[in-house]
């Protein structure tokens, strides 16, 4: 029987949530209707820049990934959606399984390294965010270079993490990836022995490191470089390490966008406006400047102080298949860490 896709088992689930808010969006027709997987607080400004660059009126109907993608999949060709914004590559990989994303124009994909975007051409990354270590050196002079070194006994009680994070849940689904699943179940069977220290959010495991009530914590970078931009390097005892030799806790993930199959053909057109607008200087730099995410589209650098993209070592990885969650989720419910 074939396998029912992640996002259509959390469409149950995620009905409850986007009822209501869908209800809530305007009864005025938009020329552009976006569903979106990142934070309104994170995107607003994007998106009304991106309403000036269209000259028309942009719908955004804001949800979790995961979610947004089960409502699309439901909705089928009756989709109201023209453009998918999603937080992570599993959701759009995904849609890309079931054949609900239209092909994006070479001209688009381009734009962006064959790493960072669907491998049937159907969606692309537009910020990147890169799994790294935070340590508080007085307790950890050198950092390891492998989040397999923090299931040994030496580091029982010192790793913080956050497990109902996507972006942890997307760092396991990636080791099933590159490892399997029987290593992959092995290494987190280690680190619930070690006794982890468990957080609501990745801020808060980089507090805890910061203060030394951790001595490591997995988080995405830019949560430390967001920080010293706002209160100074110096005052940060917490520093971050990235993760070399293609380790799986130095996965980069990526947001990214898709044409979503089933819209009509003016708001394709927008649609495909849109992606182009995500990917241009003013948006790459928005991501660089205001979120300190990787921008991914050619000649846009990443912000001052961060590491070039490719300079780092990270495990190379087709960031569609990072689709399977549910399977995740099972495991890390059965390991006991969520």
């Amino acid at each position: 029987m074939r396998r029912r896709p992640l996002a259509r088992l959390a469409a149950v689930a995620a009905a409850g949530l986007l009822l209501p808010l869908l209800g809530a969006c305007s009864s005025d027709p938009a020329g552009l209707v976006i569903y979106s997987g990142r934070n309104e607080n994170l995107v607003k400004p994007l998106i009304e820049k991106l309403e000036k660059h269209l000259g028309t009126t942009v719908e955004v109907r804001y949800g979790g990934s995961a979610e947004l993608s089960a409502q699309i999949l439901e909705e089928g060709d009756k989709t109201k959606a023209g453009l998918f914004l999603s937080q992570d590559a599993g959701a759009l990989g995904a849609l890309s399984k079931e054949g609900r994303l239209n092909a994006l124009p070479q001209t688009s994909l381009e734009k962006v390294t064959p790493a960072h975007r669907g491998a049937a051409g159907d969606w692309v990354g537009v910020s990147g965010r890169v799994r790294v270590l935070a340590y508080h050196p007085g307790q950890v002079p050198t950092p390891p270079d492998s989040v397999h070194e923090l299931v040994k006994p030496e580091w029982k009680g010192k790793v913080g993490y956050a497990p109902a994070n996507a972006s942890f849940q997307a760092f396991v689904t990636g080791m099933r990836v590159l490892e399997g699943d029987d290593a992959t179940r092995t290494w987190l069977k280690g680190l619930k022995a070690n006794s982890p220290k468990a957080y609501d959010k990745n801020t808060d495991v980089l507090n805890a490191a910061d203060s030394g009530e951790v001595s490591v914590g997995l988080i995405n970078h830019y949560y430390w470089y967001e920080k010293a931009a706002e209160e100074g390097a110096d005052k940060l005892t917490a520093k971050v390490h990235f993760l070399p030799n293609g380790d799986p806790g130095g996965l980069v993930n990526v947001a990214g966008v898709g044409l979503v199959k089933g819209a009509d053909d003016k708001q394709s057109a927008y649609a495909q406006k849109a992606v182009d607008f995500f990917l241009s200087a003013d948006a790459q730099k928005y991501f660089a400047d205001e979120t300190k995410e990787y921008p991914l589209a050619a000649g846009v650098p990443a912000a001052e102080g961060l590491p070039s993209l490719d300079s780092l070592q990270a495990p190379e990885i087709d960031l569609g298949k990072l689709e399977s969650l549910k399977e995740t989720l099972a495991m890390l419910q059965d390991v006991g860490l969520v």
